[in-house]
């Protein structure tokens, strides 16, 4: 545990504001997909759109994460 949180500095460390603002915008999208309060004829595009911006996000977040931790391992 005490790697990953390691390698989780490193990676705070190495990124700029563009990179955290990404982070954060996967953060939201996560958070509204998980808290969905939405009328029932509204919830799917609502969940369409957080999933999509999820998944734009996340994906290139954890390429660029497990690469770092990888390096960190070694």
């Amino acid at each position: 545990m005490r790697k990953l949180f390691e390698a989780a500095d490193r990676y705070v460390e190495t990124s700029d504001w563009k990179i955290i603002a990404v982070l954060k915008f996967c953060l939201i999208s996560l958070g509204v997909i998980l808290g969905m309060e939405v009328k029932e004829k509204s919830r799917k595009p609502v969940f369409i759109a957080a999933v999509s911006v999820f998944i734009a996000t996340y994906i290139p977040l954890m390429t660029r994460f497990v690469r770092i931790f990888r390096e960190f391992r070694k």
